[in-house]
């Protein structure tokens, strides 16, 4: 069987240390190195219902996407088991489950989050959209089609329980994705000719002012864009690793709910 170490740097031949922004904290962040995997849970986050399912499915590892204690500058300073992450972490020690977490890293990859975003959508001939960090992608639909019609696919392709969508009054026809909160990348996508803007977590006044921008927009979520890379995971560790026996974690999903008006 495979050791933690293997398989954390059988990721990063996926997923490249060096592609994640200097503030990331990604790898192997909790655990054994040289403890031997048998059953690995993937899942987008290490939630407490995620460790738990790891643990009664007797996984030692589980790879996510979103680090268990992030950001360098903000290191953890106490492991407590009467706070949140204290008790996750000391759960996790105590049963012997490692943690990997490929994010940024994951995100600008080729084959990671944001090309399963794209591919998931149906975008023709994706690529790289052009933005500094080399994180969003961009294609071409098959056919152009009314925003309203889009969005309702993409609900529905990424499985999510709504989205959100400003209208510039133009037919949906080159399409930039970004999985995750990368509103940031909007001048990128106008810059680029996109007349429309998948992404995640935009506020009030990037809706409001995407009208004079000649830019639609549609928020799907943060877990509904990014949740498609799961999948790629399963297969490439898989392929990796054959004796390995690797799942999705059942328990985590989109937390945001909506109610729709009458």
């Amino acid at each position: 069987m495979p050791t933690v170490r293997e398989i954390e740097q059988a990721l990063f031949d996926l997923a490249p240390k060096d592609g994640a922004m200097d503030w990331d904290n990604v790898g192997q962040l909790l655990g054994d190195p040289e403890q031997a995997v048998e059953k690995v849970l993937v899942a987008l986050d290490i939630t407490e219902r995620v460790a738990d399912e790891a643990i009664e499915s007797g996984c030692q590892l589980i790879l996510a996407h979103h680090p268990v204690m992030n950001c360098k500058w903000l290191p953890v300073q106490t492991v407590r088991s009467d706070t949140p992450q204290g008790h996750l972490l000391l759960k996790l020690l105590r049963h012997g489950v490692s943690a990997v977490c490929m994010h940024t890293n994951l995100d600008v990859a080729e084959g990671g989050v944001n090309d399963c975003l794209a591919e998931t959508l149906k975008l023709v001939d994706p690529g790289p959209l052009g933005d500094g960090d080399g994180l969003c992608r961009m294609g071409t639909l098959p056919a152009p089609m009314p925003l309203a019609e889009f969005a309702a696919f993409v609900c529905k392709a990424l499985g999510a329980n709504g989205v959100r969508y400003a209208d510039a009054g133009k037919p949906v026809c080159r399409v930039a994705v970004g999985g995750g909160a990368c509103g940031d990348y909007e001048d990128a996508a106008i810059q680029a000719g996109c007349d429309t803007f998948v992404t995640a977590d935009l506020s009030y006044h990037t809706f409001l002012d995407a009208e004079g921008k000649g830019i639609n927009l549609i928020d799907a979520g943060h877990f509904p864009t990014e949740d498609p890379v799961c999948g790629r995971l399963i297969t490439y560790l898989t392929a990796r690793f054959p004796e390995l026996a690797v799942s999705k974690a059942a328990s985590h999903r989109e937390v945001i709910q909506y109610i729709v008006k009458d």
